[in-house]
């Protein structure tokens, strides 16, 4: 297969419509699904603002956000992806949702070469690809918030994964401008294996009293040249997506620095997840 041309991204929260921007500003024809009408309108809400962002910020010109945007379509309808020839999964951080909707790319889409790529930051990929028919063509895409401007994407082959299809997969992520490191199908993978046990250990010292969430990440930042401490990161992240990643490498490994602290549980349930809901362990009134 050359390069690919036609991509298709289920899911437009905050990773799926940074993945189809990235893919769009490169050149993609990109069509974008979503689980229903009013979803599929808010995610092209989402994409076409941070296209404008681009061209107030100088990043972009009108022109060329035009051209982006005249590239993207949206879709509630699964199968309006039958000729994608990349797909790239990129909706909430669940096992059964991930795989239902693996299941249903398999089927919908009719090119027996088509990648079926999946955006999870702590499932293993063996798991999604053993329930399709094609698990050859099934890898692990893990891509960082914000994608537009993180260069890193992580490829997870599983036990099942064609070195063809691992090697297609780079190759796409290049085309789009990224870099890529090789990740073990295992819960956490490269990067959130280091880095939740400690955004964990941050939220632990906050919840004993050792320390104030201003203080911790004031200290990891001028102390340690971190670009930004531990629960600005968080908050960043999504409280509700850190803790499902946690939960997921604590199934695995059964390691106690991998278990959610309590407090990143009741915050969870309260609704205090970060940037997205306006408050977590900072407040943002301009979200």
């Amino acid at each position: 297969m050359d390069s690919v041309t036609r991509l298709g991204v289920v899911g437009c929260g905050l990773m799926g419509s940074g993945i189809a921007e990235v893919a769009a500003r490169n050149g993609l024809d990109v069509r974008v699904a979503e689980a229903t009408h009013d979803a599929a309108e808010t995610g092209r809400r989402r994409l076409t603002a941070s296209l404008d962002r681009g061209v107030e910020r100088g990043k972009l010109t009108e022109e060329q956000r035009d051209h982006t945007l005249a590239r993207l379509t949206f879709t509630h309808d699964l199968g309006d992806l039958a000729d994608r020839q990349f797909i790239v999964e990129a909706v909430a951080e669940n096992r059964e949702v991930k795989t239902e909707v693996i299941r249903a790319l398999d089927k919908a889409v009719e090119d027996p070469f088509a990648i079926l790529a999946t955006n999870t930051s702590s499932i293993p990929v063996v798991d999604l690809a053993v329930a399709t028919q094609r698990p050859g063509q099934v890898i692990g895409m893990h891509f960082f918030n914000p994608v537009p401007v993180q260069r890193l994407v992580e490829l997870i082959p599983a036990l099942t994964t064609s070195a063809d299809t691992e090697r297609r997969t780079r190759d796409f992520a290049e085309q789009l401008g990224k870099r890529t490191v090789r990740a073990p199908d295992r819960a956490g993978f490269v990067v959130n294996g280091l880095l939740i046990p400690y955004l964990l250990s941050a939220v632990r010292m906050v919840e004993s009293g050792g320390a104030r969430p201003e203080d911790i990440d004031q200290g990891m930042e001028l102390g340690c040249a971190h670009p930004m401490g531990p629960l600005r990161l968080i908050d960043l992240i999504g409280l509700d997506t850190a803790q499902a990643i946690a939960e997921s490498m604590h199934e695995e490994f059964k390691e106690p620095l991998y278990a959610p602290p309590a407090l990143l549980r009741r915050m969870v349930t309260a609704g205090h997840l970060g940037r997205k809901s306006g408050r977590g362990f900072y407040m943002y009134g301009d979200r």
